[in-house]
C-alpha cells in the first residue's frame, strides 16, 4: 500500500503503526505519530492499522537549546 509520511509518499508492506516504526527505524523514545491528524499513543501503535492513502506525521523530539 502507499501512505504519505511527512509529505512523502512511501510504499508500506506492513499493517500497523508499530510495523511502520520498524520499517522507518524510529527510535524507542522521543517520537510522536499522528494518523490523519489524530495522535496515536505509543501503547496503541501495535493495534492501530494503517490503510492505503493515509497521511502520517512523525515528530521527533530534539534536545538542546
Amino acid at each position: 500500500m502507499k501512505i504519505t509520511v511527512n509529505d512523502e509518499e512511501i510504499e508500506f508492506a506492513g499493517q500497523t503503526v508499530a510495523d511502520l516504526s520498524k520499517q522507518l527505524s524510529l527510535p524507542d523514545k522521543g517520537v510522536a505519530v499522528a494518523v490523519d491528524m489524530q495522535m496515536v499513543p505509543r501503547a496503541q501503535w501495535p493495534e492501530t492499522n494503517l490503510s492505503d492513502g493515509q497521511k502520517i506525521i512523525i515528530i521527533k523530539a530534539v534536545s538542546g537549546g
